[in-house]
């Protein structure tokens, strides 16, 4: 087996939440009293790792407990009408856990919304272990939620595999020295990206 451990990006990646994360980011910022901000201007800056989210969409300088408090609040209420399963991620999953891989997931969401989201659409129990943004000191594009998550399986770096869908995802796999591969069916656009789950299955379990 090439890779024991296959660890995956959450948003854009495994789930289609583009809809949940910016109702919710803009449900924060009503109740610090902004403007909404537009779904596409939101979207584009999500998965932008030269910038401070916090300053983009709240003006502060860094999230604070309110802002989770609030983002949470909005995600539990409306994640089960808004998220969705990309197609084939499921099957995909199933199949690689057949196979005997070890399954992750490290993801900049909060790990209270990470969970609601993962077992609503029923690949919770798939997963060995998950690294949230608010379970490390740095998120991605830092690698610190990959360290943590090779030393809570015990796999070496060098039987780990990291798939996302941005810079951020990217950056944060070359950081700790993880292979990476990159899909384009979520909400962020790349060159020389896997751009089908199929093909992702093929390249994984080929």
């Amino acid at each position: 087996m090439k890779h024991e451990l296959i660890i995956f990006d959450m948003d854009g990646t495994l789930v289609n939440s583009s809809i949940t994360i910016a109702n919710a980011i803009n449900y924060v910022r009503k109740n610090l009293g902004f403007e909404p901000m537009a779904y596409d201007e939101i979207i584009k800056k999500v998965n932008d790792h030269t910038i401070n989210p916090a300053q983009v969409f709240y003006y502060a300088k860094s999230f604070d407990r309110q802002h989770e408090q609030w983002f949470s609040e909005y995600y539990t209420k409306n994640h089960r009408q808004e998220l969705q399963l990309y197609e084939g991620i499921g099957t995909l999953l199933e199949k690689l856990k057949q196979r005997g891989h070890k399954l992750a997931v490290a993801t900049n969401a909060y790990r209270g919304s990470a969970i609601e989201s993962l077992t609503h659409l029923e690949i919770y129990e798939h997963f060995d272990v998950i690294a949230c943004y608010d379970d490390v000191t740095r998120g991605k594009p830092y690698p610190d939620m990959l360290y943590k998550v090779l030393k809570d399986v015990e796999v070496d770096v060098d039987k780990a595999l990291f798939i996302g869908d941005g810079p951020r995802d990217e950056l944060a796999s070359k950081r700790a020295g993880i292979p990476y591969l990159m899909v384009d069916w979520g909400f962020s656009e790349h060159s020389n990206a896997i751009l089908t789950v199929s093909e992702l299955e093929a390249i994984l379990l080929g």
